[in-house]
C-alpha cells in the first residue's frame, strides 16, 4: 500500500472535481495524504532543509549525544539484557511558535522559517476549506471553531525534530505510536530517511519519502467536528541505525479555549437519531488529558474529557 499522493494545483482546473474526490479518500479511508505542487516554493523549501539541518548540527547535537536518553541505552546494551528502553522517543525536537524563544545562531534560520510558517498557515486554512465543501459545511466551519469565536485565536505551532542514527535501534522508538491531539497537521518530511510509518488496516505502512511533498494528517479535533467521518490515524516514527531523519511538522490547532463538538449538520446528516458520537469540550480541557494519554488508545481520551 502507498499513501495517497495528490496534485493540489489540481484544484484550480478542470480536474477540481477529481481532486476534491481524492482529497475526500485521503481524509476518510486514509488519515494521511501528500501534497505535491502546494503552492510553496522549491527555493523556500531547500532553504527550511539547509538551516534546519544546520541549526541541529550546530545548536542542538551536542547536547543530544550528551543527553540522558544516549547515556541510558548505552547503560542497557551493557547490560545484556533483553529489555527495551521505555517511555522515551529517540529524538531531539524544539518548538516555534508566535510567542517563544527560537534558535538564534544559525544565520538565516529565524527568517527562513518565520516565511515558511505563514507560507503553511495559508496551505493549511486552503485544506481546511476543503474538507469543508467536501463535508457539506459553511466556508470557514473549520477555522472559526478553531479560532472559538475570535478572529485569530487558533495556535499555530511548529515542531522541528531530527530523530540521529541509533546504534540500537530494536532497543528504542524514535518516537512512539500515537494520534495527533489537534486539528490539520503538514509536516514537511525528510527527502530521503524513512521511519515515518501509519497504522493501515491493521498493519504498519511506510510514508515514502517524497521531495519537497508536504504530508497532511487529521488529528483528533478533526474527528470530532466530522462526527467520526475524518479519523485521526495512529502513527510512528522508527529508529534507524542509518541517516538523521529530519521532520517539521506543523499544527493547525483550536485555541485552548475554543469549544470542540461535531458539526450540527454532520450529526443530522450521519446519524438519523441526531445523536453525537463525540462530546462537546473545551480544547484546552483535551490537551490536558492528551498529555497524560498520548500513547494510550485516543477513545477513552474523548470519554475522559466528558468528566472534567
Amino acid at each position: 500500500m502507498v499513501i495517497p499522493v495528490i496534485d493540489f494545483s489540481m484544484l484550480n482546473g478542470d480536474n477540481r472535481d477529481k481532486t476534491m474526490a481524492q482529497i475526500a479518500n485521503g481524509c476518510e479511508e486514509w488519515g494521511f495524504f501528500q501534497l505535491v505542487n502546494h503552492g510553496i516554493s522549491e527555493e523556500l523549501l531547500e532553504r527550511v532543509k539547509r538551516v534546519c539541518s544546520k541549526c541541529y548540527k550546530h545548536e542542538r547535537e551536542e547536547g543530544f549525544m550528551n543527553s540522558k536518553l544516549v547515556k541510558s541505552l548505552h547503560e542497557l546494551v551493557e547490560k545484556k539484557s533483553g529489555e527495551k528502553l521505555e517511555n522515551v522517543d529517540w529524538e531531539d525536537v524544539f518548538l516555534l511558535s508566535d510567542d517563544n524563544e527560537w534558535p538564534s545562531k544559525t544565520l538565516g534560520f529565524k527568517e527562513t522559517m518565520a516565511e515558511y510558517r505563514a507560507e503553511l498557515k495559508k496551505l493549511g486554512e486552503k485544506v481546511m476549506e476543503v474538507m469543508d465543501e467536501n463535508l457539506g459545511l459553511q466556508k470557514g466551519h473549520i477555522k472559526r471553531a478553531f479560532n472559538g469565536g475570535g478572529d485569530n485565536n487558533a495556535f499555530f505551532g511548529t515542531k522541528v525534530s531530527h530523530y540521529p542514527p541509533c546504534p540500537h535501534p530494536e532497543k528504542v522508538a524514535g518516537l512512539r505510536a500515537h494520534t495527533d491531539a489537534g486539528g490539520v497537521i503538514l509536516l514537511f518530511q525528510d527527502d530521503d530517511v524513512n521511519g515515518l510509518q501509519i497504522l493501515k488496516d491493521g498493519e504498519w505502512i511506510d510514508v515514502q519519502p517524497l521531495k519537497n511533498a508536504i504530508v497532511i494528517n487529521t488529528g483528533d479535533q478533526i474527528e470530532v467536528l466530522s462526527n467520526g467521518r475524518y479519523k485521526s490515524v495512529w502513527h510512528r516514527i522508527l529508529a534507524l541505525r542509518d541517516g538523521n531523519r529530519r521532520s517539521v511538522a506543523s499544527f493547525y490547532n483550536p485555541s485552548f479555549k475554543a469549544t470542540i463538538a461535531p458539526a450540527p449538520e454532520l450529526v443530522i446528516k450521519e446519524n438519523k437519531e441526531a445523536e453525537q458520537g463525540y462530546p462537546e469540550f473545551v480544547f484546552g480541557d483535551y490537551m490536558s488529558v492528551y498529555a497524560e494519554q498520548k500513547f494510550l488508545p485516543k477513545e477513552p481520551r474523548f470519554q475522559a474529557v466528558k468528566t472534567v
